[in-house]
Formats: C-alpha cells, sequence, structure tokens
C-alpha cells in the first residue's frame, strides 16, 4: 500500500500527531481587536449512551458533516474580545410543559452532551479523577440524583488568547512535507494589526444554580442578573419542574496564554495513555513483523528448496518422481483451472482494490496533515472523493482478472463492470437505508437527508460508474496474464482431507487481527466515545503491517494447499486474509456489550450493529483483495519455473 519513496514524509507524518507546533493546513489565525463581538456556534447533541445527534437553524454543511449528522448552528451566547463578563443573564425559557419536561429528563438520562464551538474550537471540559484530570469535548444537559433531575443553566466560559504575531514579511509555518504561507499584515509597519488577539482555547464549567425567575421577568438578553452568581461544578441546585421555567445565565474570562495558535489543536489530540499507546503499538509490530518475517523465510527456503530439486532431475526422473512423491507439483495441470463463480470473485477484487485504494491515500493525506479536524467533515468528504475517483481502478482490476480467467476472451467485460461499480455500493446503501429509515423515526440529525441520497446516488451514477466503465474498457484492452502451464480438460481428484481446509482459511484471520487490535480500540472510542483519533502516522504504519502479513499469510496458506493436492486456491485465498473481518465483527460484538454499556435501546444497538456490518464487509473485501494477489502472482511464479509439457 506505501512506497519506500515516501518513507521520509511517513517519518514526518508519525511525529505530527503528538508534536507542539503543529499546523494544520486549510485553517489560518483570525485575528480579533479588543472588544470585537465573538459568535458561540451550536453543534448537535450528541450522546455515548443512544450514539443519535439531536439538532438544537442550519447553516451550510459540507458533505462529510451532513453524513456525520453534524448540524451547526447559532447560539445565543456572546462575548466581546478581552472583555471579562459575568453574571450575564440569557434567558428565561417558557414553563416546562408536560412533554418538554419529559423530553428533559430523557436526555439528561441518556447522558447528552451540548457542543459549544468558538472559533472553530469545540469546547473543553476538564474534570479530576483520582490524581489525573480527564479532557471531553462539550458539557452535559444536566444530571440525575436520585429521583430528582437537574439542568446545568450557569456556564463559566474560559476563552484563551494569544497576541497576534505580527511580522512585516510573509510568516511561513511549516506544515508536514509543504509550506503555507500567511499574511503578515500591514505593510507599511503600522501597529494596527498586532493589537489584535487569537482565540487558543476554549473551555467550560457547567454548574447548576437555583435562580428566582421572578428577579429576571423584566430583564432582557444579555443584562446583568441582579445579584452575584458563584458557579461551583461539585454541587447542583436547579432541580427542573413541570411548569416552572429555567433561567439561564452565564460568565466569560479572558485569559493570556502562551500556547501559540498553530498549537492550539494540542489540548484535543492529546491521546489518554499516549506511553501505553505507543508501548502496545510498537510490541504489536515488533511480533508480527517477526512473525512474519520466519514465515517468509521458511517459506522461501522450502520452495527454493523443491524447485531446485526438481529442476536438476532430467525428464525420466522428474516423471518417476511425480509417481513416487505428492504435492504442489501434481497439480501443475489444474493449478490455472477457473474457479466456480468466476464473475464474483472478479466483481469483489475490483471492489477490494478500490477500497484498499481510498483507505491508502485518505490515511496517507491525513498523515501529512491535510485532513484537520479544523476542517470538519473533511475526513468524510475525502474518502467518497477518492473512492468516486478510484473507481476506474477498480473496472480495471475486475475486468483483468476476468480475462485472465478467460484465458484472454475478454467478452463480458461490460457486464463485470456494471457489477463492480454496484456491488459494494449496493451493499453499503442497503444497510444505510435500513439504518436511516431507523434515525428519521427518532427525529435524529444524523439521518441523511433525502436531498443528500438524491446526491450521493448522482455522484455514484454520474461519476463512480462512468470511471469504473472507463477501467473495464482499459481493463479488456490491456494484454491478459497468460499461465505459464496447460489445463487439463478432465479436473484431477483432490484427495480428503484430514481437516476441513475451510477451517484452516477460517483461523488464517487471527494473525492479521493481531495488527490492528489495539489500534482498532482507539478508533472504535473514536468513533463511538466521541474522542478526537488523529494518529493517522500510527494508522498508516499499522495498514502498512496488515497489507504485508494479509499476503503472506494467504501465500503460506494457498501454499499448503496445494502441498495436499488441493488446486481449488482461488476462493480460499481471498477468504484465508479476508477472514479478519469475522474477529473485527466479534470484537465489535464484544466492545459493544463490555465497554458501550451505557448503550441504550435497541435502535441505538441496531445503528452500531448495522454500521459495524458495513465496516467488516469492507474490510474483507480489501484485505481478501490483498490475499488474492499475493497468491495469483506466488502460484504464477511457482509454476513458471517448473518444467512441464
Amino acid at each position: 500500500m506505501a512506497r519506500l519513496g515516501v518513507f521520509l514524509l511517513l517519518l514526518v507524518a508519525l511525529s505530527a500527531p503528538g508534536a507542539r507546533g503543529f499546523y494544520l493546513p486549510g485553517s489560518y489565525p483570525h485575528k480579533y481587536n479588543p472588544g470585537e463581538l465573538l459568535n458561540v456556534k451550536v453543534n448537535s447533541l450528541t450522546s455515548i449512551d443512544t450514539e443519535i445527534p439531536f439538532s438544537v437553524k442550519d447553516v451550510a454543511e459540507n458533505l462529510g458533516e451532513l453524513l456525520m449528522g453534524d448540524r451547526i448552528e447559532n447560539s445565543p451566547y456572546r462575548f466581546k474580545m478581552y472583555t471579562n463578563e459575568s453574571d450575564v443573564f440569557l434567558c428565561r425559557s417558557a414553563p416546562l410543559a408536560p412533554d418538554a419536561f419529559s423530553l428533559l429528563k430523557k436526555r439528561i438520562d441518556e447522558m447528552y452532551q451540548v457542543n459549544l464551538i468558538l472559533d472553530n474550537l469545540p469546547a473543553i471540559r476538564y474534570t479530576r479523577k483520582d490524581d489525573y484530570f480527564l479532557r471531553w469535548t462539550g458539557y452535559p444537559v444536566g444530571i440525575r440524583v436520585g429521583v430528582d433531575y437537574y439542568v446545568f443553566n450557569h456556564l463559566q466560559f474560559t476563552v484563551l488568547v494569544h497576541k497576534y504575531e505580527e511580522a512585516n514579511v510573509a510568516r511561513v509555518m511549516g506544515s508536514a512535507d509543504a509550506t503555507d504561507v500567511i499574511p503578515g499584515g500591514a505593510k507599511d509597519g503600522s501597529s494596527d494589526s498586532s493589537s489584535g488577539w487569537m482565540v487558543v482555547g476554549f473551555e467550560v464549567v457547567p454548574c447548576s444554580i437555583k435562580h428566582n425567575p421572578e428577579d429576571v421577568k423584566s430583564n432582557k438578553m444579555y443584562d446583568r442578573y441582579p445579584s452575584k452568581i458563584k458557579c461551583d461544578p461539585t454541587t447542583v441546585s436547579m432541580s427542573i419542574k413541570e411548569n416552572e421555567p429555567i433561567v439561564y445565565t452565564y460568565e466569560v474570562t479572558f485569559v493570556e496564554s502562551d500556547i501559540k495558535w498553530p498549537s492550539r489543536w494540542d489540548a484535543y489530540l492529546k491521546m489518554e495513555g499516549a506511553k501505553v499507546h505507543w508501548f502496545s503499538i510498537l510490541n504489536s509490530l515488533m511480533v508480527i513483523a517477526f512473525l512474519a518475517g520466519i514465515v517468509f523465510v521458511i517459506l522461501l527456503r522450502t520452495v527454493r528448496r523443491d524447485l531446485t530439486k526438481y529442476e536438476e532431475l532430467d525428464s525420466e526422473a522428474q516423471a518417476q518422481m511425480n509417481e513416487e512423491l505428492s504435492g504442489w507439483k501434481l497439480v501443475v495441470s489444474d493449478v490455472f483451472r477457473a474457479p466456480s463463480n468466476p464473475m464474483l470473485l472478479c466483481v469483489m477484487v475490483g471492489d477490494g482494490v478500490q477500497i484498499l485504494g481510498m483507505a491508502v491515500v485518505t490515511i496517507l493525506f491525513a498523515a501529512l496533515g491535510f485532513m484537520s479536524p479544523a476542517s470538519r467533515g473533511t475526513l468524510i468528504t475525502g474518502m467518497l472523493f477518492f473512492y468516486m475517483v478510484l473507481g476506474i481502478l477498480a473496472g480495471y482490476a475486475g475486468v483483468r482478472v476476468w480475462k485472465t480467467i478467460k484465458c484472454g476472451d475478454h467478452s463480458g467485460w461490460v457486464g463485470v463492470s456494471w457489477r463492480v461499480a454496484c456491488f459494494f455500493p449496493g451493499i453499503a446503501f442497503l444497510i444505510l437505508t435500513t439504518l436511516n429509515f431507523l434515525l428519521w423515526g427518532s427525529q435524529s440529525t444524523g439521518a441523511i437527508p433525502f436531498s443528500l441520497f438524491v446526491v450521493l446516488l448522482l455522484l455514484w451514477f454520474c461519476i463512480s460508474v462512468p470511471l469504473t466503465l472507463v477501467g473495464g474498457f482499459l481493463g479488456a484492452k490491456a494484454p491478459h496474464i497468460e499461465y505459464p502451464v496447460r489445463t487439463n480438460q478432465i479436473p484431477r481428484e483432490i484427495p480428503p482431507q484430514k481437516y476441513p481446509s475451510w477451517l484452516l482459511v477460517l483461523g488464517a484471520g487471527t494473525l492479521p487481527f493481531g495488527t490492528l487490535f489495539i489500534e482498532l480500540f482507539f478508533i472504535m472510542s473514536s468513533i463511538w466515545m466521541g474522542r478526537v483519533y488523529y494518529v493517522f502516522g500510527f494508522l498508516f504504519i499499522v495498514l502498512l503491517l496488515l497489507v504485508i502479513v494479509c499476503a503472506e499469510v494467504s501465500l503460506v496458506l494457498t501454499y499448503m494447499h496445494l502441498c495436499v493436492e488441493d488446486w481449488k486456491w482461488w476462493w480460499k485465498s481471498f477468504f484465508s486474509s479476508g477472514s479478519v473481518a469475522i474477529y473485527i465483527f466479534l470484537y465489535s460484538i464484544n466492545y459493544l456489550v463490555f465497554d458501550l454499556k451505557s448503550l441504550s435501546g435497541p435502535v441505538s444497538a441496531t445503528l452500531y450493529i448495522g454500521y459495524s456490518l458495513f465496516m467488516v464487509i469492507a474490510i474483507m473485501l480489501a484485505t481478501g483483495t490483498v490475499g488474492f494477489i499475493s497468491s495469483f502472482c506466488f502460484v504464477h511464479y511457482l509454476f513458471s519455473s517448473v518444467k512441464a509439457d
């Protein structure tokens, strides 16, 4: 999946996620003058209990944000740059009607979080546990104590600011292998712009304070609250009751910080247990690389010894040897016999190439910093873009394999191309549509709008399908891979096996799973626990190692099957590495049972299982394709070295 030529860039990318002062391309510092208005925005309410987001007026989102369920809107919170304010009255709600009261209690029970954003930075909240602090994005709607429900109606904001750094010349900030030029400001050397500030941090402390609604009857928004408010996050006092209003207030403090603007995302990108993360990943990589190296060396020595011994014999001795010995040499006339369901195999290989290519390119771009969390939805948008563009590679690979299996006959390539273009997207469409109906029924913002469905279908039929057909046309025109040996008309009988071959194929997925199960925990936590995942350097290395191990496992299994005269290796080579998807799905179920214990309701569990199923199908196609291609190359090389009539 990777090229040796990007090794140096990869080293830079590996250090980027944890590096101080890492600059995220596509986002630039905004200078605010003292007293300038700062608008706080609010994203969808999220919960790790239900995994169903809810909207809180919509603004324009990109494709990735819509697919992720993000709905960013303006909030009533308003600050003035470098102006501390306290005891600010925000609003007095209408008396809680029975329906609103029940809904608010339900949202508190389901642990929904309010996600505020200032200058593209999510509000971060710190909680103390034992001797260390935990970081959270957003704050809870409220809390339940016994049978009473309390709402957090007062927010204590802290905005970290850094002096705008002025230069008479353009300032260049490095990012991975590229540089972005940020204008330095006025050319006349005036200090007008240097008086501004940049937002480098946004923290929130939620408090539950008992306000008297009668005291603010005549107050307008942003007036001062009649009495002094003391925020104590360790106590709660504003219990919600039916037919009673809630008064909301806030305070904001600006603090000058040493954090520079390029480093302002460090607090979000740091992962808990970084030392454990490094140790576990490196330990896993070393063990798997060591095992894979041993397997590879043994295989090379075994095959080379057999080939050398076979080549040194004359024709009569070879014939005698064929009579006396069993093994892969005896299936020379059957090894390239067409598999069952050849079109389905070609379609799955084509889709696997497309998915693997999308994963490689997306993770590489993310590792180099081009898909930063500052640009919400860019990762999903990038994945869709690369997937559609790589349709040309999928069509080419599928038709090329089809033409090879048919020994140069390219008839039927249009049907193969169409199936490649529709197989995986059709499965994805079926799963996502089913889940979307569940989200629509829950009135969640996680549901894909109907208009977006139309856009996705247009992108599919107007871009992905034509590119796949173009790739299929190129594959039909390309020369097929000629087999080094001839295939007999009568298939050779396969001897009875001591163990079912499919049992070995299913067990082979454990080794590739071992390369990624640690990183899988961090990815699952990012998706389902609302944590930011940005160690794409790690992920790139893990993906590289996964591809290598999948190739070698499939290669070894194919060799073992040939040694027991089982020449039906085509599908087995695909599923020997593709079976890693089974273990990933089982791990997902384990994660649901033991790590997402708070997940409530059948809708939430169905969503989780549906998305997990979608993920493992994509992984099966990608890893299975790696195994099939490596086995095909190995078998072709192995039998091209054999002297056969």
